[in-house]
Parts: structure tokens; C-alpha cells; sequence
């Protein structure tokens, strides 16, 4: 068989890096190679793969021998379904105001999940029971959505840290109302890093029924999956997955992304690197003169406030995005590739500003 050759070319420069996203960061070469291992031949489509059988046992390794793998396209879709999964057509979702589910998604949970969010402001990004329970309630009102599920996300989308005892607070005080407890795990491997606990120690060893795992940010090309823990929402997620366009055709190439990560100690090496760069982001900037930190570092990610000009001269050196640009906050990500070398030349860059 003869093969074309390609006409692929390479459009940006590999040496570039940014703090705008972890999202930003490409493939590490360690799954990159697993997706080599993995093409060629063919194998059963849908799933029924064997990338996909061994990926149950990894993820039993870590979440429990109860827990199911659901591999799934991406984080949005990960959430949108396992929220589905653990409701009813007129259940209800409590979640901090800033979670992104309420946020960041569109209104997917909402507009494709059919979902409620019950909303609670939560000024570190983590919920308490105290702050459940500002919602929890009218369970026998049919003029009310049915709060049947509470959502919490580790590591917040303020880049702080739950811990596991707050977690199982949280679950026990949920359980106690006939709520399930949902897990946004998209920066999940990073809160695993920061505390230095295995991920079971925060989710199925505390009560936690169903999770959203993140692979994408972690080092992986495309690659999430809802993890179920209360096999109650196991025969919903087999049909919910694809009702919600998340069934991948070719799913050996999505479970083997998790397979690379998880098998061994990829996940972790590369939480810990993006943490260990944030910690260092963090330590430069304190010592730049008017520049505030927000909230405590504790995962990838620097929250911080400086002069709206200085971001915007920022912005042209290097790429990162404004969290209230009216008040001139803005959020620096680290990723499992940044180098302290990308780090060290921002903080200069950022003293360099502020000077002018």
C-alpha cells in the first residue's frame, strides 16, 4: 500500500507558553505514545474494547471496588451527564456561585441537562453545610425544583482545596437529606498532589456518589470520564451517554489517555509540577510592590489583583485572562509543562510593568 505523504506543518512555535489555561498545554509525550500503542488493527467500537475493559480495573485501583469508568469527549459533558445521572426530570443541583457548572458551561447543565442549579455564594469557593442548607429545602413543594444533588469541585475554580474531613461533612450532612453528592474532578489530580492523599481519600472513602475525572488538563489530548461510585446511577449513565452525545465510536483512544495517566504515577507527577510552578508564580509575585494575591495558592492555579493597564501590556508578552475585569482581577494557570524558566521570565515581565 503506498501512503501520501502528508502536508501537515506545524503553525505555532512549541517554545511558547502562557498562564492562561492548562487547557493550553498539548499532549505529554507519554500518552501521546499510548495513542500510538493503541491504533492499528481493529477493536470493538463503543467501548467494548480492551482499552476500555483494563482502564475499570485501573480505575477500581483508585475509587473503590464499586467505582465504573464512563469514558467521556470532554468536561463539560462529563458533569452534564453524571449530573443527569443521579436526578430526576425535576431535581435541582445546590452549587457555589462560582462553580463552573454554573459559569463556565453555557448553561449546558441547564439547557441540555434540564437541570436546576440552586445557587450559594461561597467567597473561597467551597461549600459548607451552613451554605447548603440556605438552599436545602422544599423537597414536598411542587412549585419548587427538588434539591436532589449537591456539587462541589476539587480543586474550586479559585484554586483552593477541600479537605477530606470538610468533604465528608459535606456528604454526610447531604446523605442526611436524601441528597447525592457530585465531584467536579477536572483539576482533581492537582488537589490529590496538594494535599498528598490518594484521590479515594477525598471521594468514595467520605461518601461521594458520583465524580466528573479530568484527564484533559492533567497532560491528556482529550480525555474525561464520569467515574460512578453509588452503582444506582450505573444503568442511567450507559444510555445518558449517548442521549448526550458523549458515547465516543473509537473509545480505546480515549480510555487510553486515562490508562497512561493513571496506571502508574503520570497523574501525579504532572499535579505536582503544575502546583510546584504555581507555588513558585506565587512566590515571585508576592514580592512585586501593589500586586495582591486573592486566595490561597493551593493547587495550579494564582489568583491576583494589579492596575487594569499593567494586565493589558501584560497581556501582549504573555497570555492569561482577566476573573473580574472590572476590578482588575485576574487568574494565572500553571500546567505540566511550564517551566521555571516561563515562570521566572513572567514575573519579570510583571515587575517590568508594574515599574513603568
Amino acid at each position: 500500500m503506498n501512503h501520501p505523504k502528508t502536508d501537515a506543518r506545524r503553525h505555532h512555535d512549541p517554545e511558547v507558553r502562557g498562564f492562561a489555561s492548562d487547557n493550553y498545554a498539548g499532549a505529554h509525550p507519554e500518552v501521546l505514545a499510548a495513542l500510538a500503542l493503541a491504533n492499528g488493527g481493529h477493536q470493538v467500537a463503543y467501548g467494548e474494547d480492551a482499552y476500555t475493559e483494563n482502564l475499570q480495573r485501573i480505575i477500581r485501583s483508585h475509587f473503590g471496588a464499586t467505582a465504573e469508568a464512563f469514558p467521556v469527549f470532554n468536561g463539560t459533558g462529563a458533569n452534564v451527564v453524571a449530573l443527569q445521572a443521579v436526578t430526576d426530570r425535576w431535581g435541582a443541583v445546590i452549587c457555589a456561585e462560582s462553580a463552573h457548572i454554573n459559569v463556565d458551561e453555557g448553561g449546558a447543565p441547564e439547557r441540555m441537562g434540564g437541570l436546576k442549579l440552586l445557587t450559594v455564594p461561597a467567597p473561597d469557593g467551597k461549600l459548607t453545610p451552613e451554605l447548603i442548607d440556605r438552599q436545602a429545602y422544599g423537597w414536598e413543594d411542587e412549585h419548587r425544583a427538588m434539591p436532589q444533588v449537591v456539587s462541589i469541585t476539587q480543586s474550586t475554580e479559585l484554586g483552593t482545596l477541600y479537605t477530606p474531613d470538610e468533604i465528608r461533612a459535606i456528604c454526610d450532612h447531604a446523605h442526611a437529606h436524601g441528597m447525592k453528592v457530585h465531584l467536579d474532578g477536572s483539576r482533581i489530580a492537582n488537589a490529590a498532589a496538594a494535599l498528598n492523599v490518594p484521590m479515594r481519600t477525598f471521594t468514595n472513602a467520605v461518601g461521594v456518589d458520583i465524580l466528573s475525572l479530568g484527564g484533559t488538563k492533567n497532560g491528556a489530548l482529550f480525555s474525561e470520564a464520569v467515574v460512578v461510585i453509588n452503582q444506582d446511577a450505573v444503568r442511567r449513565m450507559k444510555h445518558l451517554r449517548k442521549l448526550s452525545m458523549q458515547l465516543a465510536s473509537k473509545m480505546r483512544f480515549v480510555s487510553v489517555q486515562l490508562e497512561a495517566l493513571l496506571a502508574r504515577d503520570l497523574w501525579l507527577r504532572n499535579a505536582r509540577h503544575s502546583n510546584e510552578m504555581a507555588q513558585r508564580l506565587a512566590e515571585g509575585v508576592r514580592a512585586v510592590h501593589g500586586v495582591e494575591i486573592l486566595y490561597p495558592v493551593q493547587a495550579n492555579a494564582v489568583f491576583a489583583r494589579l492596575p487594569h493597564d499593567v494586565s493589558e501590556r501584560l497581556q501582549k508578552r504573555f497570555r492569561f485572562y482577566f476573573w473580574d475585569e472590572a476590578a482588575g482581577d485576574v487568574r494565572w494557570m500553571c500546567a505540566f509543562d511550564t517551566t521555571e524558566e516561563d515562570v521566572d521570565a513572567f514575573v519579570a515581565a510583571l515587575k517590568e510593568e508594574m515599574a513603568r
